[in-house]
């Protein structure tokens, strides 16, 4: 039995099948961890999701910016944007099954050793807070009448740092941009939105999340995709960074929970 941890795949199907096929993933023996986003900007979003669904059982994956994105799209809370390529998705005269199952993903996702979210854990959190944040949205989504509000108000850059004592949509668009959208944090806290190159170039006075010089230690190691630029290179054996860019013509890559080990598909999307 083994358990891999795979980075974003954003309707890369081509590339995730190529993947397990290297694994030789089974899935009545082995379980897959999956960074979210599974769909968007890639050519096949909706093969992609449904060979997730398929693969339920044995799959668990952590809700990402872009599978909120379809969702609240979905939700009737704002049209598709134009670069948007989960039309296949939308058109398909049966989604709701898969829109039901998304809607049931965390934000975070965790056993003894392991934490996995999209973007990461803001670095003031203790596991505690983290744990109790993400049960907190997971329950709003979860809840027919407030998920309406939730996409409502989902979109949005403020607050940028987290205040105990916000609540209602501001509360939950914070705990959910820090989950999915967040890379760079300045020293009071607060989250850069615009910077998504690598760490070399990173505007003065932030440093990446994982960096903070006040994180709050979990106890435990982090796996986390979204910042592809970031090539998986986070200087540290307890922060796992899974996103290698396969949408963007680079790797798909699985890091063994059991072994430390890697495997890459480089085919891009």
């Amino acid at each position: 039995m083994a358990t891999y941890a795979i980075g974003d795949l954003q309707g890369c199907y081509d590339a995730f099948i190529c993947l397990l096929d290297k694994l030789n993933f089974n899935p009545d023996r082995d379980q897959l961890w999956l960074a979210g986003d599974l769909i968007n900007r890639g050519p096949a979003s909706l093969k992609t999701l449904q060979h997730c669904y398929d693969l339920r059982d044995n799959l668990i994956t952590v809700l990402g910016n872009h599978d909120l994105h379809l969702l609240a799209v979905l939700h009737g809370s704002l049209p598709p944007k134009r670069k948007d390529t989960f039309h296949d998705i939308l058109d398909a005269p049966k989604t709701e099954h898969l829109a039901q199952w998304l809607l049931q993903c965390p934000l975070m996702h965790e056993n003894d050793d392991w934490v996995l979210c999209h973007a990461g854990v803001y670095p003031a959190w203790d596991l505690a807070t983290a744990r109790r944040c993400a049960r907190e949205v997971e329950s709003v989504l979860q809840d027919n009448t407030l998920r309406h509000e939730f996409f409502d108000n989902m979109y949005g850059n403020e607050p940028a740092h987290w205040e105990e004592g916000l609540t209602g949509p501001d509360r939950w668009r914070t705990i959910t941009n820090f989950f999915t959208r967040m890379r760079l944090i300045d020293s009071n806290g607060n989250m850069d939105f615009k910077y998504k190159e690598s760490l070399a170039g990173a505007p003065e006075g932030f440093s990446p999340w994982f960096k903070w010089q006040q994180r709050k230690p979990l106890n435990k190691k982090i796996l986390f995709g979204h910042w592809a630029s970031l090539e998986g290179n986070t200087q540290s054996d307890h922060i796992i960074g899974l996103d290698t860019g396969c949408v963007w013509g680079n790797k798909l890559s699985a890091y063994c929970l059991e072994s430390g080990e890697w495997t890459r598909c480089q085919c891009g999307h």
